[in-house]
């Protein structure tokens, strides 16, 4: 098969062309395509003749979405729709990164994709907006919503918590919103397998598990060998733009029917530590 990355240089894109072996994988960026312009994105897919496009491109910046809205929306849905256009007429077919910031976090239990969403802030708003136009403009899309991304290709939140606690004398993290961490080599590995599957339809894919930023936080620093004093804040104290739902795990129920399961978030944060000590990030 074909496989073209839009996004590759970005925090899942670049594990994604990275470790995609066996099929004839094309990564691409911004540089290539600016993926608010249709007639851009077109040309791109008409070039490189994809079987499947992976749209791992957007706008991913919770707060700075709340100030910069049209830029969102422009990314996040008007992306995914030209995208969804360019992959229909040339008769490929389309994989969408979505987000677990679609729900409110009311739920006592975790998100099924068949459940009613309702965004809490423009980032989440904007990606539904993008989810509507992969399921009205492409032909066979498969939605994957994840959540928590973190790898080492981009400094993510357990990088910058070891930097914070190698030069604050005590950190300070939310412990009132729950979610599920995940490594964006387990997520590459699952869309591969999935694409490979032919899958289709919304699908949730996460690491096993959940927890709290402050839990996250806490398990890095102890896997790291760190000892810096950890405190527990609110989402009211940490005084972030955005509102985020205070708990936003998906079930893995419709992941597990493809065969598919993934680790649980603490071996995937070991696995994590041991590549940025392979990368020289980490001491």
């Amino acid at each position: 098969m074909r496989i073209l990355i839009i996004g590759s240089n970005g925090l899942l894109g670049s594990d994604l062309a990275e470790d995609w072996k066996g099929d004839v994988v094309i990564p691409t960026t911004s540089r290539d395509a600016d993926i608010r312009d249709l007639p851009q994105v077109r040309q791109l897919v008409a070039r490189n003749h994809p079987d499947w496009i992976i749209l791992a491109a957007g706008f991913t910046d919770v707060d700075a979405s709340e100030r910069h809205p049209d830029m969102a929306f422009a990314v996040n849905r008007d992306g995914a729709k030209n995208a969804s256009i360019a992959a229909r007429e040339a008769g490929a077919k389309l994989c969408y990164l979505s987000t677990d910031y679609l729900f409110d976090g009311t739920s006592d239990r975790p998100y099924e994709p068949e459940d009613p969403i309702h965004p809490l802030n423009i980032y989440g708003a904007s990606k539904a907006a993008g989810e509507q136009a992969v399921r009205e403009q492409a032909g066979h899309w498969l939605i994957i919503r994840t959540s928590w991304l973190f790898g080492a290709t981009r400094p993510g939140f357990p990088e910058k918590i070891l930097l914070l606690a190698d030069t604050q004398p005590e950190l300070r993290v939310v412990a009132d919103q729950m979610g599920s961490p995940t490594y964006t080599r387990d997520l590459a590995t699952a869309i591969r397998d999935l694409v490979r599957a032919d899958a289709h339809g919304i699908l949730n894919v996460t690491n096993s598990g959940t927890c709290s930023w402050f839990e996250f936080a806490k398990e890095t620093l102890h896997r790291a060998g760190r000892s810096t004093p950890i405190l527990p804040i609110t989402s009211a104290e940490a005084g972030r733009l955005a509102r985020r739902p205070a708990y936003s795990a998906l079930s893995s129920k419709g992941l597990a029917s493809q065969g598919i399961v993934m680790r649980g978030w603490q071996e995937a944060l070991a696995a994590y530590l041991s590549e940025l000590r392979m990368k020289g990030k980490l001491y």
